[in-house]
C-alpha cells in the first residue's frame, strides 16, 4: 500500500507539472495567435515525440521528456543578411546556423506573420504570457489552499487537559506524586469543552485564549466554556513556567548555541483541536507574492547554493530542505509525502502546496534576463523599443530590428550552464536527496 501511495505522489507531481508547462505554453500560444503570428508547433516536453495532431496550422504535440515546452513561431528574429561567404570560426558558425534555422521559418507566404514585426508592447506580451500563466496558477493553487481549505489552526475545542505541569525540555511523559497540579485540570476544564471566553475577553480562535493565559501568570482568570450547551463558568490560575519562546511567525527562537530560548510564561496545561479555518480571498496572492520573494532571493544565491549541493552529493552531507531541486527531486518528495502516515487532507494540502511552489519557481526562474528563457527575448524586445524611441527622439530613420542571433555564443554558453546544473541537481536528488521527513 506504502508503494501505491508513493507511485500516486509522483504521478500526482508528474501530472500536476505537465498542466504546469501546458498552460506556460499556451500563455505564449493565445496571444502570438491572437497578434497574427504563425505558429506551427506547440509541444509539452522535449526528446522524442510520442503523440502529435495538426490542427490548421499549427501541430500540437507531447515528446517523451517531460522537462519543458515551446512553441515554434515564424520569424522570431528578422531575416540574415546574405554574404554569400562561409563562415569562419565556432561562433560565426553557431551564428549563421541560428539565422539558417530562422530564415527556415519564414515562408514566403507568412512575411507579415513573423513575430520580430509585432509591436515591442505585442512582444512582450507573448514572451510574458508563458510565465504569467505559471503565476496565475500558482494564486490559484495558494487561494484553494487558503482560502478553500484553510490553513491549520488550533479552535477553541479543548483536545487535552494535562494533569501536571512538568518542566520544559524534560523526557518525562506520566505524572508522579511530586508533580503539581496542571491549572487547567484544577479549574475543572475538561476534554470537549469550548472556550467561550478567558479573563473576560471572549476568544475566537486558541491563540487568543493562550495569549491571555501567557501573559497572566499567578493570577485568577475568570473562564466560561460551553459544555454540551451549557455555559460554565470556571477559575483558572495559570502558574509561572518557562516555556519555549518563538517568532511573529511560531517558529522557535534559538540562542547562538543552537539551543531553544526559553521565557516565563502563564502556563494552564491544555492543548487544542486543530481545524482548517479558511482565510480571506487576498491570502492566496499575498502567499504567491511571499513565494516569489522568497524564489528570487533563492536564485540571487544560486551559485552559493549550487556549491553547496556539489560539496553534499560528494561528501554525503545533509542537503538544505530550502535549497533547489530537480524534477526528480520534487517527484520524490511528493512519493513521500503522500506515502506518510497523516490525514489524507493533511498530504493533499501538502502536495499541492509543493505544486503551487513549483509554479512560483517556473514564473521566477522564466524571467531571468538571459536567451534562451523568457526573460531574454523580454529584454531583446526592450532593447529594440529603446533604439526605435531614440531614433524618434532625433527624428532619425527608422533602426533594423534587433539581430538577436548575434547573442547565440552567449545563448549556447547559458544553456550549457543550465544543463550542467540540472545533471548537477538530477544527480544529487537520486544519490543524496533532500530529506523533509526525517
Amino acid at each position: 500500500m506504502e508503494i501505491l501511495l508513493y507511485v500516486g505522489g509522483l504521478l500526482f507531481m508528474l501530472v500536476g507539472l505537465g498542466v504546469s508547462i501546458a498552460l506556460h505554453e499556451i500563455g505564449h500560444l493565445v496571444p502570438a495567435k491572437l497578434f497574427g503570428v504563425h505558429v506551427g508547433q506547440y509541444m509539452i516536453g522535449f526528446g522524442p515525440r510520442l503523440w502529435s495532431r495538426r490542427l490548421g496550422e499549427t501541430e500540437y504535440g507531447i515528446k517523451a521528456l517531460p522537462v519543458g515546452g515551446f512553441i515554434s513561431m515564424s520569424g522570431m528574429y528578422p531575416p540574415s543578411p546574405s554574404t554569400g561567404e562561409p563562415a569562419r570560426g565556432v561562433f560565426r558558425t553557431l551564428i549563421q546556423d541560428a539565422r539558417a534555422a530562422n530564415d527556415d521559418t519564414i515562408a514566403p507566404d507568412r512575411e507579415e506573420r513573423v513575430f520580430y514585426r509585432l509591436a515591442v508592447w505585442k512582444r512582450i506580451v507573448v514572451m510574458f504570457g508563458g510565465p504569467f500563466m505559471n503565476l496565475l496558477l500558482a494564486v490559484v493553487i495558494f487561494t484553494v489552499l487558503l482560502s478553500g481549505i484553510g490553513v491549520q489552526q488550533g479552535t477553541t475545542t479543548i483536545a487535552t487537559v494535562s494533569q501536571c505541569v512538568l518542566p520544559a525540555g524534560t523526557s518525562q511523559t506520566a505524572c508522579t506524586a511530586e508533580d503539581p497540579v496542571a491549572p487547567a485540570a484544577a479549574a475543572g476544564i475538561k476534554p470537549g469543552d469550548v472556550l467561550v471566553s478567558v479573563g473576560g475577553t471572549q476568544v475566537d480562535t486558541f491563540a487568543q485564549a493562550s495569549a491571555i493565559i501567557q501573559a497572566s501568570p499567578g493570577k485568577t482568570l475568570p473562564v466560561v466554556v460551553d459544555r454540551s450547551g451549557e455555559r460554565i463558568t470556571l477559575e483558572l490560575t495559570p502558574v509561572a513556567a518557562q516555556r519555549p519562546a518563538a517568532d511573529d511567525q511560531g517558529r522557535p527562537l534559538v540562542d547562538a548555541e543552537g539551543k531553544p530560548v526559553l521565557k516565563d510564561v502563564g502556563y494552564a496545561g491544555v492543548g487544542a483541536q486543530l481545524a482548517y479555518v479558511p482565510q480571506p480571498l487576498t491570502a492566496g496572492v499575498e502567499a504567491a507574492g511571499a513565494n516569489v520573494g522568497s524564489v528570487a532571493s533563492m536564485i540571487l544565491t544560486l551559485p552559493a547554493r549550487l556549491w553547496d549541493v556539489g560539496v553534499s552529493l560528494v561528501t554525503g552531507g545533509e542537503r538544505d530542505p530550502n535549497g533547489p531541486l530537480s524534477v526528480v527531486g520534487v517527484g520524490r518528495l511528493a512519493g513521500e509525502v503522500a506515502a506518510t502516515d497523516a490525514p489524507v487532507l493533511n498530504r493533499f494540502v501538502t502536495l499541492l502546496s509543493l505544486l503551487g511552489s513549483l509554479n512560483i519557481a517556473l514564473f521566477v526562474f522564466n524571467l531571468i534576463p538571459l536567451l534562451p528563457l523568457d526573460g531574454g527575448h523580454i529584454v531583446v524586445a526592450l532593447w529594440d523599443g529603446a533604439k526605435r524611441a531614440w531614433a524618434r527622439l532625433f527624428r532619425r530613420p527608422p533602426p533594423k530590428p534587433v539581430d538577436a542571433t548575434r547573442l547565440v555564443p552567449l545563448t549556447v554558453v547559458v544553456a550549457v550552464v543550465l544543463i550542467g546544473m540540472g545533471a548537477l541537481l538530477l544527480l544529487a536528488d537520486l544519490f543524496n536527496p533532500v530529506k523533509l521527513l526525517g
